[in-house]
């Protein structure tokens, strides 16, 4: 499945302007091509998500980018031709108003974000003037003109349904925006004696059954409209266009050969076209297949339900990716509304009652392959994580985890952290792994082979050392080189795992509880004959 990141300021359901509702009929023909579209709000994205969506072989568009961080588009602009722009007004310029300037063009210190553009695999314009005035301020190559914007195929049918007899009068629309020149539009009309409506504005359904109605439109922007979606409409629907040399679709050679019926079937033509189009170039790549591994996942669902999506597209974008993904719902207020069917996973346990950290180890015992992988709800591991812990197999058999923990005393809290805390360059033995496991199934009979010493708690310190002790089974941190994130269990752990969500840090749960608890786990291991990296004794 070819695979698309859509970022942008604002979505078609928060705002409905021209630019969202074109962002909006895009994804949605993308998603009938079998394209997998994950939208993103620019002010959200941050370089680890670049980072995760690019090791899951997704590529990136960039629709309107004025709250995207400046970090991320250093990042984005440091990997070239890993994204493209849909370019819909003018952020290569201060003002965002090129028509200020002579020609359109602006003096040099009013262009902004040129080597953004400039990395672009391609940066898509609407209109060939709007192509022609960006390329001539940013001076690069990678321009692609569409010829139009999109509607829907129901969007056009009302357009089709609404064209009307005319009332010989003139529509304004009533927009306290200056860029949108309703004072020109009111004085033109009063110059020439033109009977018009001033027109508030209106749903979309509504816009279009009114101006059906009228002979003409009048409407002078005070900017050059990257295509002006409305004149097109108000063309389609058979007015009369009153306006300035400020509309992008006017420059277009079909502009003035076409009206009515007969606009309305080549726009509709042209959105197949424009698609099609947007998808050759921008390179979307089709996922390659590869063989599963004999391994089962399981995902735990609590108090962050909002990071599952991402965790299952992480899983399924690896190099070795699993059967089967299983889903394991502790119950809680933050997830009650949430439905899990959306996700695509294979099985789902949904609890009416917290189990806490031991359920989801129990629903291991059913799996059917002969390895288990368990992921905590803030770990998205990098996508190679399975092939790293299938290598690591081969050298180091042991419980593989990708965060690990080295103890310096009979209590928990003294202790050297491993794994993508610290970027190990090779296996490291530890005590015990959290975050992500990864391990044989068949161990799992000495995790219950004795009942936990609580089962509030101190599941890794369990499993790590009823395994060592009855099983002589080590438990090891893979390498999570600094420079290959592919590698690594976990690469968003500091964004995902420090909030208020987190058992360590809920204020239900007290520190001093919680860390008593977790000495009670190690003193006991080490009671019971646990042999530690550092040959801790109880004290």
């Amino acid at each position: 499945m070819k695979k698309l990141v859509f970022i942008s300021d604002f979505f078609v359901n928060e705002i409905n302007g021209g630019g969202e509702i074109c962002d909006d009929v895009l994804i949605s023909e993308l998603r009938k091509r079998g394209v997998k579209v994950c939208p993103f709000k620019s002010r959200e994205v941050t370089t680890k998500h670049i980072q995760l969506y690019k090791d899951c072989g997704f590529t990136f568009l960039i629709s309107n980018f004025v709250t995207l961080s400046e970090e991320v588009k250093k990042y984005l602009t440091l990997n070239p031709g890993l994204y493209s722009i849909m370019e819909h007004d003018h952020k290569y310029l201060r003002t965002r108003n090129p028509s200020v300037f002579t020609g359109f063009k602006a003096p040099p210190q009013f262009i902004i974000n040129k080597a953004f553009y400039s990395a672009a695999k391609n940066v898509f314009c609407q209109s060939v003037k709007h192509a022609e005035v960006l390329s001539l301020n940013l001076e690069i190559d990678n321009v692609v003109n569409l010829g139009c914007s999109l509607w829907t195929s129901d969007q056009l049918k009302k357009i089709r349904d609404s064209i009307k007899d005319k009332n010989n009068k003139a529509y304004i629309i009533n927009d306290n925006n200056k860029i949108k020149g309703t004072p020109d539009a009111i004085k033109y009309c009063k110059e020439k004696e033109l009977t018009f409506d001033l027109q508030e504005k209106k749903s979309y359904d509504n816009f279009i059954e009114c101006l059906g109605e009228y002979s003409s439109f009048v409407f002078f922007p005070q900017t050059l409209e990257t295509f002006s979606r409305i004149i097109l409409e108000a063309r389609m629907l058979g007015c009369k266009i009153v306006t300035n040399s400020n509309n992008g679709c006017t420059y277009e050679p079909w502009f003035k050969k076409l009206k009515g019926e007969e606009l309305i079937d080549f726009v509709d033509n042209r959105r197949d076209q424009i698609v099609t189009l947007i998808e050759k170039t921008t390179g979307l790549p089709e996922k390659t297949a590869v063989a599963d591994g004999d391994i089962t996942v399981i995902l735990n669902c609590y108090r962050r339900p909002y990071n599952l999506k991402m965790q299952v597209e992480a899983l399924k974008a690896q190099s070795v990716p699993p059967k089967q993904i299983w889903l394991w719902v502790n119950y809680h207020e933050d997830n009650k509304d949430f439905d899990p069917s959306s996700l695509g996973v294979d099985r789902v346990f949904n609890n009416d009652f917290n189990w806490k950290f031991y359920g989801r180890f129990a629903a291991a015992l059913l799996a059917d392959t002969e390895y288990v992988a368990i992921y905590d709800d803030d770990t998205v591991p990098g996508s190679r994580w399975h092939e790293n812990c299938l290598d690591t197999m081969k050298t180091n058999e042991g419980i593989l985890g990708s965060a690990g923990i080295i103890l310096k005393s009979d209590r928990y809290v003294n202790h050297d952290r491993c794994g993508w805390p610290t970027k190990n360059e090779t296996t490291t033995e530890v005590d015990l792994v959290g975050h992500a496991w990864f391990f044989k199934r068949e161990w799992l009979r000495f995790l219950w082979q004795e009942k936990p010493v609580t089962w509030d708690n101190g599941e890794d310190i369990q499993f790590a050392f009823m395994a060592k002790v009855y099983g002589d089974i080590k438990t090891y941190c893979p390498p999570h080189p600094e420079a290959d994130l592919s590698l690594h269990g976990s690469v968003m752990g500091n964004e995902l795992g420090i909030d208020d969500k987190a058992t360590s840090t809920n204020s239900s749960v007290s520190h001093q509880q919680f860390f008593s608890e977790r000495d009670k786990c190690v003193q006991t291991g080490l009671t019971k004959g646990w042999e530690t990296v550092r040959g801790v004794k109880l004290s």
